[in-house]
């Protein structure tokens, strides 16, 4: 099974940024617990603050790899290219969020992504990326 990970703006910051909110791990260090957690599995990681790299990134690997797990950052509330880009490839997509979206502030309660992805997980720190390998292993 190959899994691509695709990290959206700030989340290069991991470990440094908003620790409250975020933590203190880097998702590089974090990356490296999931691939030794899952070892039947290749885990690609690719993360970039571009939202047409993003789009990129997705129709690059849209029709090869077994999943995709996708945290967009800002982007899951603004880009409209993203959920296009999702509904147009043939491998699923589980949207991620480290943080509990609906705690935060109201505009982040609105993904423009979550009806284009198989499904959505959020609030359970850098384990939400865990939870979306483990389901997409379930499909």
């Amino acid at each position: 099974m190959n899994i691509q990970i695709i990290n959206g703006p700030n989340l290069n910051l991991l470990g440094v940024r908003e620790k409250s909110i975020y933590g203190s791990a880097s998702f590089e260090d974090y990356l490296t617990e999931l691939q030794k957690h899952f070892t039947n599995i290749s885990i690609s990681y690719y993360q970039s603050n571009i939202e047409g790299e993003l789009i990129n990134k997705l129709h690059e690997v849209g029709f090869t790899c077994d999943g995709i797990v996708m945290n967009a950052g800002a982007y899951t509330h603004t880009s409209i290219a993203i959920a296009d880009a999702i509904a147009a490839i043939n491998t699923p997509v589980i949207e991620v969020h480290i943080s509990n979206v609906y705690k935060r502030e109201e505009f982040r309660h609105t993904s423009m992504l979550a009806a284009s992805c198989r499904g959505v997980i959020a609030g359970f720190g850098m384990h939400s990326y865990r939870l979306a390998i483990e389901s997409l292993q379930l499909a």
